[in-house]
């Protein structure tokens, strides 16, 4: 979601704000906005609705000299998009300025004592509520800044992540997080403040991540200082950052999620290095080793997720029922965390998140720990919230992600949900030693298995065309190609906006089969499992009321192929492995259909990379 950037140090301050800001874009926005300190005490705000290349646009001619600053890209929470709602914020009396991402829960209510007090409010936000509670804390104490924050967050109740610079302090930035992430960059004689680290990463590899609760002092001659808002002083713990520019690159690719998608057959590879030993027949995660006897004892598993991540979990639910024998739940994180679930000190929560800062995620492991559960995390960025929030966990090491709609992390996840359910059924002695062989054999082959299935990607181009006209999308798929049927659905309506819904195939005679027409596409996942000739009747139900089928097939198909209208042919390897080959010809689906209808691919409209808020 929201994007920070700030910068103090010695070079100028607005093309490092504005490079940081086009790191950002991939998390989703609506506006942007800066703002400058030239050291002679004058603040400049400038900041405009639309993309960052509009915010660039806005500033030609513009003063914009200045060594120290903060910038912001901001999807709306409060208040539509435009330019009064635009970060930074400044205070009534524009001495004091702020970005904050996050949402104030009780915003009305300081709003209200702050209107009584002669404060007169620009825009919608619950962030110029913040920014003028802090000055008058401010006023009213006669104290420091820093201080000032500190007295004015413990009033907030809420999610945020803030940056804050005073008009007559040109050497000084105060940067606080409850829920929300934030990092400091460590350079040589400079310090840059951001909320994803990947986004100042040509400048620095060291970081410093705020914990909860926590406020830092950034300043120009100064070392760093973290205290908490109880006034206590904070650990600082540097961590070195290892990602290139590269990885943040197109690379000769027209979008960065065909990038990914096509990035597959190496991001396995990355995930499974060092886990899967063919020659000896192992499979190694250190956050299941250090931890066996709590898998060994555990009662039952609970999958947290949302999105995406929780396609991968249903997917995860059945490889560790399979292989392990132990009872899985999967919960949404969203509605897991607002009811009074049922969580025992023998079972084990499993959070999963691509970006490990996911709020519902965050606050669904809160409430596992405090039931006395263990938390095992399985996340992508290293040194994220989630990733410090768990008692362990798996990186599914996979780089970082670009594109909005999530294509290797939901691979690499599934990847790691499947190491682990064999490691745990190999030490539970739940799966037999063929069965255990065979599948390492093919999870360790799949990078070349992903590669093969990409070959298929002109084809699906060539289909892809076909379907543009289509209003709405039927997914089908049973067993462990049901979740991914309604990733495969999920991937087209974010990015192509067409409505796509997945089903269990044998559930669509229970209602859904009333949508048939010549007009409804209908995606059919019908490799070879157990199943396929059930899947193959559901797909002569829909088949006979004129539905146009596109059928994801094995190569030597021959029954399915007399009855669908088009064909994707993929390899065939184990049952429980399929959704990860199946993927791929889903993602290229999808991606070709929205470029074909013109759609920004990396970038769709209301949605965020990282949901960081409610």
């Amino acid at each position: 979601m929201c994007g920070i950037i700030g910068y103090i140090g010695y070079q100028e301050a607005c093309p490092v704000l504005l490079k940081g800001l086009h790191r950002l874009e991939y998390r989703g926005y609506d506006s942007a906005g800066l703002a400058l300190n030239d050291g002679s005490c004058n603040l400049r705000i400038y900041k405009c609705k639309g993309r960052v290349s509009e915010l660039e646009n806005f500033l030609q001619g513009k003063d914009i000299s200045g060594t120290i600053g903060i910038a912001h890209t901001r999807w709306a929470t409060h208040g539509v998009p435009d330019n009064v709602n635009a970060h930074p914020h400044e205070s009534q009396s524009g001495n004091i300025v702020l970005v904050h991402n996050g949402i104030i829960e009780n915003y009305a209510l300081l709003k209200e004592v702050l209107s009584s007090n002669g404060y007169v409010f620009k825009s919608s936000t619950d962030s110029e509520v913040l920014v003028n509670l802090i000055e008058y804390v401010k006023n009213t104490n006669g104290c420091s800044l820093l201080e000032a924050t500190r007295q004015a967050l413990r009033q907030v109740v809420g999610a945020y992540a803030i940056a804050v610079m005073e008009k007559n302090d040109p050497d000084h930035i105060i940067a606080a997080r409850q829920s929300s992430p934030l990092a400091i960059g460590i350079g040589k004689g400079e310090y840059f403040l951001c909320s994803d680290a990947a986004s100042i990463i040509e400048h620095t590899r060291d970081f410093v991540y705020i914990d909860d609760g926590e406020m830092a002092v950034i300043s120009r001659n100064e070392d760093l200082k973290v205290l908490k808002l109880d006034n206590s002083e904070g650990k600082i713990n540097v961590r070195k950052l290892e990602l290139s520019i590269s990885q943040l690159e197109k690379g000769g690719y027209p979008h960065f999620m065909l990038k990914e998608i096509n990035e597959q057959p190496r991001t396995i590879t990355d995930c499974i290095r060092g886990r899967i030993d063919v020659g000896n027949m192992n499979v190694t995660l250190s956050g299941f080793t250090f931890n066996k006897e709590k898998f060994l004892n555990a009662e039952r598993i609970i999958f947290v997720a949302c999105g995406t991540s929780w396609h991968a979990s249903l997917i995860g639910e059945h490889l560790i029922e399979d292989l392990c024998r132990i009872p899985v739940e999967v919960e949404y994180a969203s509605e897991f965390r607002y009811r009074n679930p049922v969580i025992r000190k023998n079972d084990i929560v499993i959070a999963v998140s691509q970006s490990g800062e996911t709020a519902d995620t965050l606050a669904a492991i809160e409430i596992a720990k405090k039931s006395g559960a263990f938390v095992y995390g399985i996340c992508n960025v290293v040194g994220s919230s989630i990733a410090r929030a768990t008692d362990s966990g798996t990186y599914i090491h996979v780089g970082p992600e670009i594109g909005v709609a999530s294509t290797k992390a939901f691979t690499g996840q599934v990847t790691v949900m499947a190491m682990l359910a064999l490691a745990i059924g190999q030490a539970k002695g739940t799966i037999s030693g063929e069965d255990f062989h065979r599948i390492v054999r093919e999870l360790h082959n799949m990078p070349e298995t992903i590669a093969e299935t990409l070959k298929s990607s002109e084809r699906i181009a060539d289909l892809a065309k076909i379907f543009t006209y289509a209003r709405n999308f039927i997914y089908l798929g049973r067993g462990y190609n049901y979740p991914t049927a309604l990733e495969g659905a999920l991937k087209l309506k974010e990015i192509s906006y067409i409505h796509a819904e997945g089903y269990p195939a044998a559930e669509m005679k229970h209602g859904p089969i009333a949508l048939i027409d010549t007009e409804m596409p209908v995606v059919a996942i019908a490799t070879p499992d157990h199943t396929y000739d059930k899947t193959a009747s559901n797909i002569e139900e829909v088949k006979t009321r004129g539905g146009r089928i596109l059928a994801i097939v094995s190569k030597d198909d021959r029954h399915i192929r007399r009855i669908a209208d088009y064909c994707i042919d993929v390899p065939v390897i184990s049952e429980c492995l399929m959704p990860l080959v199946v993927s791929i010809p889903l993602q290229l689906l999808a991606y070709h259909i929205a470029v074909y209808k013109g759609m920004d691919v990396d970038r769709p409209r209301n949605l965020a990379k990282s949901v960081t808020v409610e």
